[in-house]
């Protein structure tokens, strides 16, 4: 096995590239149609996802995508707009409206293929009619950070939505409608996976206004009045205006998790899997995971060490200080202090599209002595954790993972590394 840094970088890298839109998109294209091919999408992987189809695609195409700044990748037939994530711009705004122009006034003959990926909910920012740009960013930066999870707030942008939540999908009709999506959601439910533009919607207007209350969300005025009339409410499934739709899963957090597993087979390390849909607050997760790690380590179950934990999902992060830090490194840092510096354990945790919230890292790294590094350089990890503050203290260790944008999003990837048993 190679020195526990570079087998859990090594590890993350397999779990990216398994999701890379070169090389699972094209096995799911249909068959060109007799009319136009028309390219729209959106998401953090939307541009390498067109840049595929062009690379499979025999005949002429059409289209426009948007993706996070600094996302973009090279294409010569589908046009790539950069906007904001996860706070919508009106870069995202334009765009969103320019892809509903797109699929305007087609025919049956004619074909939509819809390039879906995470971060497409905030990138499709066109808000309901009656509603502003700015009741949208209000409502999105209550819920980024009050801890809602993304089928919660995924509910509430639907229903505030001009293209989300199905509507999309109508407004190409009758043309055939094909969705190709990478999954970034616990689950994979398509209906949430960027708010499901392409996706008949089971959820309600009155679920998005009990969300808002529930965290206590004071929404805009016009908001809450659109949420309670009928305009707000979303295709439903059984809707037959769907029946020229198809929606297909091209990669999903479960894939790349089982990448990860085999190159740790590879190396002689046995992977435990433990899911790809965890979600919850991201310190309470890292304090779970290190009761687990523990316990492979002093006892052998569920794991015999040498082995690595690995699991995918969402975490949350109530913010409640004032520091810098996505929730991978908040998840680290949880998981740290309560390792305390059991011996052995070493864990990676990174978002696969390259940024850990609105950071520059993926994730960061961490050692039996991190805690001790910290000490010594006057850093109060606990301190850290409670003022949000996780990436100031992996960026001054010098253990933040930085890979730049990876062009593909299937979420968070952790990996807890139990080199040896305690007492070896």
């Amino acid at each position: 096995m190679e020195e526990p840094r570079a087998f859990l970088t090594g590890l993350f890298r397999a779990a990216i590239d398994a999701a890379s839109p070169s090389k699972r998109l094209a096995p799911f294209l249909p068959a060109p149609p007799k009319g136009r091919t028309i390219v729209v999408g959106a998401g953090k992987a939307a541009a390498s996802m067109a840049a595929a189809v062009e690379a499979a695609w025999g005949g002429p195409l059409e289209g426009l995508v948007v993706t996070r700044y600094g996302h973009g990748a090279p294409t010569r037939r589908v046009e790539v707009v950069e906007a904001a994530h996860p706070v919508p711009d009106a870069a995202g705004e334009r765009a969103a409206l320019r892809i509903l122009q797109r699929v305007q006034n087609l025919k049956p003959d004619d074909l939509v293929l819809c390039l879906i990926s995470g971060g497409g909910s905030a990138l499709l920012a066109a808000p309901a009619p009656g509603l502003t740009l700015d009741d949208k960013r209000a409502i999105n930066r209550a819920l980024l950070k009050c801890g809602a999870d993304i089928a919660e707030m995924n509910c509430v942008r639907k229903h505030l939505s001009a293209i989300k939540g199905g509507r999309l999908a109508l407004a190409a009709a009758p043309a055939r409608v094909v969705g190709l999506v990478i999954s970034d959601v616990p689950g994979d439910d398509l209906a949430i996976i960027a708010s499901g533009p392409t996706v008949a919607d089971p959820s309600t207007s009155a679920e998005a206004l009990a969300i808002l209350e529930r965290y206590h969300i004071d929404a805009p005025a016009r908001a809450l009045a659109h949420l309670e009339s009928a305009a707000s409410e979303t295709p439903k499934p059984g809707d037959p205006r769907f029946a020229a739709v198809s929606n297909v899963l091209i990669a999903t957090p479960q894939m790349s998790l089982q990448a990860a597993a085999a190159a740790a087979r590879a190396q002689r390390v046995t992977p435990l899997l433990l899911g790809d849909a965890i979600q919850g607050e991201a310190r309470e997760v890292g304090k779970v995971f290190a009761g687990i790690a523990r316990s492979a380590a002093r006892h052998g179950e569920p794991a015999r060490p040498p082995c690595v934990l690995l699991s995918g999902g969402e975490t949350t992060v109530n913010v409640r200080g004032k520091g810098r830090g996505g929730r991978n490194a908040e998840f680290l840092l949880g998981l740290a202090l309560a390792l305390n510096g059991a011996p052995g354990v070493y864990a990676l945790a990174g978002d696969t599209d390259g940024v850990d919230g609105s950071e520059d890292n993926a994730g960061a790294y961490v050692a039996p002595d991190t805690l001790a590094r910290a000490a010594a350089l006057g850093l109060n990890a606990k301190e850290r954790l409670a003022d949000n503050d996780a990436y100031s203290l992996f960026e001054v260790l010098g253990d933040l993972v930085v890979t730049g944008p990876t062009l593909t999003n299937v979420n968070d990837f952790r990996a807890i590394l139990i080199e040896r048993s305690e007492g070896e």
